[in-house]
């Protein structure tokens, strides 16, 4: 089990220097939306970021719950002769993933037309938000965010369906957002030129070269009767 929450957590890292583009930008953006006095107090500033973030991650959270639970139902028809099957699944969306993040995917992408519908009719919640000057406000909007059409929190919730357990499922994707949050918060707080270091295509090769090198992990814990 601290195998797979570790995959999570290295998947949310390393895919952040991907989704630095769409996500940082909005963090970005929510900083300086923010009043002068919390941008100029950096303990304010800390606080407004971290929930911003703690909402965003509790709707993956929620998200991972309702993909695994509902995976866990259909699986719980076929018995469990599929496990095999499933750690092969998951091997082949980190495989997927790595080639997206490293710039040798491109159609991986069109995977976010699945959340647009649900993104249409939430978007318009989130604008009411702003801007935030309440601490409620950045949590509510952080919930919206987290629905944000992306390919790479779609990946993760297609690999949080392998645990086929609802529980399992949501602390996935919450070790997969905790991963994100080092670079998130770290454009939150600082300049976007960090963004644009953090994006450069060999960073974004070296991290898909390494997400890639995870993929047979599934498999080898599946044979050794540890997933």
């Amino acid at each position: 089990m601290p195998a797979e929450w570790s995959i999570a957590f290295l998947l949310g890292l390393l895919s952040s220097t991907h989704c630095l583009g769409m996500c940082g930008g909005i963090a970005g953006a929510l900083t300086f939306s923010l009043s002068p006095e919390v941008r100029a107090r950096p303990r304010w500033l800390t606080t407004f970021n971290l929930t911003y973030n703690a909402g965003r991650i509790s709707s993956y959270l929620v998200a991972g719950a309702l993909v695994a639970g509902s995976a866990g139902v259909l699986s719980s028809t076929v018995g469990t002769a599929n496990r095999p099957l499933m750690a092969v699944l998951g091997a082949a969306f980190l495989i997927a993933v790595g080639l997206y993040i490293a710039g040798w995917f491109p159609r991986f992408a069109r995977i976010e037309a699945l959340g647009r519908p649900l993104w249409q009719y939430l978007e318009p919640m989130g604008r009411r938000l702003l801007p935030v000057r309440r601490l409620y406000q950045a949590y509510g909007f952080g919930l919206i965010w987290g629905w944000l059409p992306c390919g790479l929190v779609y990946s993760a919730l297609l690999y949080s369906l392998t645990t086929e357990v609802a529980w399992r499922g949501a602390l996935f994707m919450l070790f997969f957002g905790l991963g994100t949050m080092p670079m998130l918060f770290t454009v939150g707080v600082m300049a976007s030129s960090t963004a644009a270091r953090l994006r450069s295509p060999f960073v974004r090769r070296l991290a898909g070269l390494v997400i890639i090198m995870l993929a047979p992990v599934p498999t080898i814990l599946t044979h050794w009767g540890g997933a």
